[in-house]
């Protein structure tokens, strides 16, 4: 049966769920850790688009963001990250788990200089990703620490979450099968609502992926399978989200729905002392955020994804949650053309080729899971008819 226009295939919503992503993460970090208060004064409104470094030409010299160059259409390390992962997926070719992330992403991050746009340079990405990715390198290579406790002790925030896009695209149109293996791989990243939101968020984008999705069916998706603080935070804020159609009335009581359940407090630069720890009450301020402004652009990515922009503090990676799962639902045409080339551009990055190769990669493991169950089902009534 030949798809209509207006149901995206497969490689459709690969690509528009990873050039989504990315154009999110390019368009929030020059904004990233700043209230939306700041933003409105700093650039003289909301941002609508591709925005200059906070600090203008002083970048490379001014705290807290010396020395990467964030703004300008660069992405950050949540496209590092996610397209890393991509390359582990392309040399396992079939379904990931702890111990992929310590024999190839570990390896990855290590000895695979990448072009890194932040740096002007080519670099390994290990010498652009934060402490707490670096701590996969430091508990798996130079602890030989179990992958699957590996998370454990590491601070708990949106690190692991972040690059789970493949996993949920891996295993588009089954959230449980996406969830499943998500916790299995950020068990060698973090612990606690961390782990557990990259699996709510693997599982969203797999949603997302399904025919017939909505911007309500993949928050449905995700509170089925969320646990604790996560699914409380998620239903906090879709509560709220649903009175809103414009982002930028829906910016304070977003906030405001989400704060009971953030550790970091209202101050993004300096955490409490509570902040990032181990906790069934608690879960991290980006995944709800990102589904809720979903909800408040109806799935538009132009309105979501700015919502999420604006919204301020770790907007880089919210905006890069929520233009995955909104390019998951309406696949490559749904994201602005525009953007995707000045981001691709400014960046130095093809953005289409890692959706290309995890699109063959996810159409290898369905093949390949459809052998095992059909091999179950043989077994399974050989067994039951020996019942009778």
């Amino acid at each position: 049966m030949t798809p209509t226009l207006d149901v995206p295939t497969l490689d459709d919503r690969i690509t528009g769920s990873l050039l989504g992503a990315a154009v999110g993460d390019a368009l929030g970090g020059p904004v990233e850790g700043y209230t939306p208060q700041q933003i409105l004064e700093r650039h003289g409104g909301r941002v609508t688009g591709i925005v200059g470094p906070w600090n203008g030409e002083d970048w490379r010299t001014a705290r807290p963001i010396a020395p990467y160059h964030k703004g300008d259409g660069h992405v950050t390390d949540d496209t590092l990250m996610t397209h890393a992962l991509i390359r582990v997926y392309e040399k396992v070719r079939g379904h990931l788990d702890a111990y992929a992330v310590a024999d190839f992403l570990v390896p990855e991050l290590m000895g695979s200089p990448v072009w890194i746009p932040e740096l002007e340079a080519e670099a390994l990405p290990l010498q652009r990703i934060f402490l707490a990715e670096k701590w996969l390198v430091a508990r798996l290579h130079y602890g030989h620490v179990d992958p699957r406790e590996a998370g454990d002790g590491n601070i708990v925030n949106c690190g692991a979450a972040m690059y789970m896009a493949p996993v949920g695209l891996v295993n588009a149109a089954h959230p449980a099968a996406a969830y499943a293996e998500a916790l299995d791989v950020a068990g060698a990243h973090q612990s606690s609502y961390g782990r557990e939101a990259a699996g709510v968020f693997a599982a969203a984008v797999a949603a997302a992926c399904g025919p017939g999705a909505t911007p309500s069916s993949v928050v449905d998706a995700a509170l089925s399978l969320a646990k604790d603080g996560t699914r409380s935070a998620i239903e906090a804020v879709a509560e709220v989200a649903v009175r809103y159609t414009d982002f930028e009335s829906a910016l304070s009581p977003l906030r405001a729905a989400v704060a009971p359940f953030d550790t970091v407090g209202p101050d993004y630069r300096s955490p409490s002392l509570g902040a990032r720890r181990p906790s069934r009450l608690h879960a991290i301020e980006e995944l709800p955020i990102a589904l809720g402004m979903m909800l408040v652009g109806e799935g538009d990515f132009r309105r979501t994804v700015l919502g999420a922009v604006n919204y301020g503090r770790d907007c880089d990676s919210i905006a890069t949650m929520a233009g995955a799962i909104v390019g998951a639902l309406h696949g490559e045409p749904g994201v602005p053309t525009d953007w995707a080339k000045q981001v691709a551009e400014a960046s130095r990055l093809d953005l289409h080729a890692p959706a290309t190769a995890l699109a063959r990669v996810a159409r290898e493991v369905f093949a390949r899971d459809v052998e095992l169950r059909r091999a179950h089902e043989s077994a399974f009534a050989t067994l039951a008819s020996a019942d009778r």
